[in-house]
Order: structure tokens, then sequence, then C-alpha cells
């Protein structure tokens, strides 16, 4: 978002009353960015609140940048829910601008510290694919709850049941994944992706994770991460590799020709929705079917 935007952001802000409910519906009104963050709310608020994603599939969450069409939601939210550790890079300044005068919500300010990544490479020094920790999005979902409540707690209990019966999803979720991956052997488990959006997923899941790029998606590779990386794939016979659904194709089919220049081969086992959902409407246009679907397709792959 440019100073322009900034600016005129501001001004809509000051003139927006917190009401904490649309006059339209009587429901809240609730801006999220992500559409992992989306589909989330969506499953704990149910029909007692409207949700507008700034997000869409296939977007890249590191390199987005608000219009004034987000400006508008933004200002007349009751809540705002976003991941934070600056994965939203373009959007912090807007939410700092804010300051007090909104209820914006941090769901990754609320993780151990301890238990997640670090990196010196990123602006946070923390990795921000957070969502890729099942147990994380738990307590992503406990949060949301929380805040929900305490702006309408005459439906607290609806929300609390809500919650019971998303947590209970992401339980089967967590033993499906489980079930699937122990099919893989663990020599086989190594996952070379377009960026470095899966650490969370390999600690979960013993899995060997390395990224083209890196846990941004703002810097390209080079030729020499495509030379490191195409030599490590020959080493360890990885069989295949993956694409991303927010990450340009050219980035992992300029890697499997650089093995195949040495004379080995491997195969692109398909697309991972990473730092976004699938198209909305669809299985994958859900957190939990992303996921299986991720998994599936890792697991099919490398077997």
């Amino acid at each position: 978002m440019n100073l322009k935007n900034i600016i005129v952001f501001l001004v809509v802000l000051t003139m927006v009353s917190c009401n904490n409910k649309t006059e339209d519906s009587g429901k809240l009104s609730i801006v999220t960015t992500t559409t992992m963050l989306t589909d989330l709310v969506k499953n704990i608020g149910g029909d007692l609140i409207e949700v507008q994603g700034l997000m869409g599939a296939g977007v890249d969450p590191h390199l987005y940048k608000a219009s004034e069409g987000d400006v508008a939601k933004l200002a007349n939210a009751d809540v705002i829910f976003y991941n934070g550790l600056h994965l939203e890079g373009k959007l912090v300044d807007v939410f700092e601008k804010m300051g007090s005068s909104k209820n914006t919500v941090s769901l990754g300010a609320v993780l151990p510290k301890e238990e997640l990544i670090g990196s010196e490479y990123f602006a946070s020094n923390y990795d921000p694919h957070v969502w890729f920790n099942i147990s994380f999005f738990k307590q992503f979902a406990n949060t949301v709850r929380i805040e929900l409540s305490k702006v309408d707690p005459s439906n607290a209990a609806a929300f609390k049941e809500n919650e019971k019966q998303y947590l209970m999803a992401l339980d089967a979720l967590e033993a499906s994944v489980n079930t699937k991956i122990e099919t893989l052997p663990e020599e086989d488990r190594v996952l070379v992706t377009a960026h470095d959006a899966f650490n969370y997923f390999g600690k979960a899941y013993g899995f060997n994770v390395v990224g083209l790029q890196g846990l941004s998606t703002a810097t390209e590779a080079g030729v020499q991460d495509v030379q490191r990386l195409s030599q490590f794939i020959i080493d360890n016979k990885v069989k295949a590799i993956f694409v991303e659904s927010s990450v340009p194709r050219r980035t992992i089919e300029a890697l499997q020709a650089a093995v195949l220049s040495k004379n080995h081969e491997v195969v692109i086992g398909g697309s991972l929705y990473s730092d976004a959902l699938g198209s909305e409407g669809t299985v994958e246009g859900t957190y939990i079917g992303m996921f299986t679907y991720n998994v599936n397709t890792i697991v099919n792959a490398l077997k």
C-alpha cells in the first residue's frame, strides 16, 4: 500500500463509528487476510458473522498490496484477523497505522515463541508459515472464538459449539494425515518445493524440507540456488519435486532442467497449496481439504 492509500485509509477510519455489528444484517463484520484464515473464521463464526477475505486463491501474501477496496473493508470491520509474523509484509504498515482504533488480531502472536522456527533471513526472525502445523491451527481456532465472543458475547455459546465441532474435524484430519504419511518410508521423506513454506510440516511429520527460494517469495532464486539444489536432488536420489499454487511454475521447471543437464531425472510430483487455498467452492478451498490434498500428493509422488 502506498502513502496515498494509507492516508485515505486513515481518513476513512476516522469517519467510521465502531458499533460492533453491521447495520444491514446485524452480524459482525469480519475481515481476514489469507484464505486459510478466512476459512477458519467462517467455521468458528458460522452464519452469525459476515467474513470478507482480502486475498483469494493463488494469491501470494508475501507480495500482496492493499487496494482502495481493501481500505474500505478494513475501515468498516468489527474485527480484523491476520497471520502476523510478517507474512503479510506489505500490510504491516497498515495495521500499525491503525493502532488502537481497530480490533486487529495477529494470530501468530499467540503462539509460543519457543515453538516457532527461527530464521535469520526473515524480517520477524520466525518462519510465518505456521498453519502447516495443525496444532497451531487449533490454537488459532481457540483465539478466534475468544475474540468473537468478546465482541459479541450474546453468541458466545454458539461460537464455543462451532469451535468444538471444528476442533473435532481437525483431530480427524491429524489422524488421517499421520496414517497416510506412515505409508512413506522415512528415507523417502524429502520434500523439495518452490520456497520454504513447509518447514512446520516437515518438523511435525519428519520430512527434510528444502525450498528453492527462502521463506519469502519477494526474492527470486538465483543460478547458484538452482545448481546447489539440483546437486542435492541427485545426491539424495529425490524422486519428485513440487510446484506451488502461489509461486510461478518456472522456478521448479528450471530446477528440473538443471537436474536433467547433469544426466539425471526428477519428475514434478504435482502442485501444492502453500500460501493460499484452492478456489472457493472446491474441496481444496478449505483448510482441511487443502491439507489432505497436499499430503496425498506428496506421499503418492515420493513413494
